[in-house]
């Protein structure tokens, strides 16, 4: 499960590089079987990050996540859940290698420019968070 998040200067969209970034899950190996763009509502976003309620940066996290519009995807592809977290990169842009999305698009630690699931059973639950039965097309040919 990738979330391109919002970017609070708009340069990720502006620049428009959401079909950059799926050219790269794709020349990765990944196989995009489900994607849409959304706004989130408040609820939704704390639904989201539930398990982080009660931590210091869950009300930013929250005004982040729904201050503009999020593209959710879901990627295929064997190991798909560490391969796209290598891709990503680290959680802090600083730390990441160049060629990452996060050393290249990141705005910042706490605008970091993507999600990604940290295990299949992550991935599963947020997918469902996310798309209704039938909006997961597996690219099976």
């Amino acid at each position: 499960m990738n979330v391109l998040f919002p970017s609070s200067n708009q340069t990720r969209w502006a620049k428009n590089v959401i079909g950059s970034i799926f050219s790269r899950f794709e020349a990765a190996g990944f196989k995009i079987v489900g994607t849409k763009m959304l706004h989130l509502t408040v609820e939704q976003a704390r639904g989201f990050y539930a398990e982080h309620e009660g931590r210091p940066f869950f009300d930013g996290l929250v005004e982040f996540m729904t201050s503009g519009p999020i593209v959710v995807s879901v990627l295929e592809g064997e190991n798909a859940v560490q391969r796209h977290r290598d891709l990503l990169g680290a959680t802090n842009p600083d730390n990441a290698l160049a060629g990452t999305l996060r050393a290249d698009y990141a705005d910042s630690f706490t605008e970091n420019g993507t999600h990604g699931s940290d295990s299949v059973e992550s991935a599963a639950r947020e997918i469902a968070f996310f798309f209704a039965e039938g909006e997961v097309c597996p690219r099976t040919r």
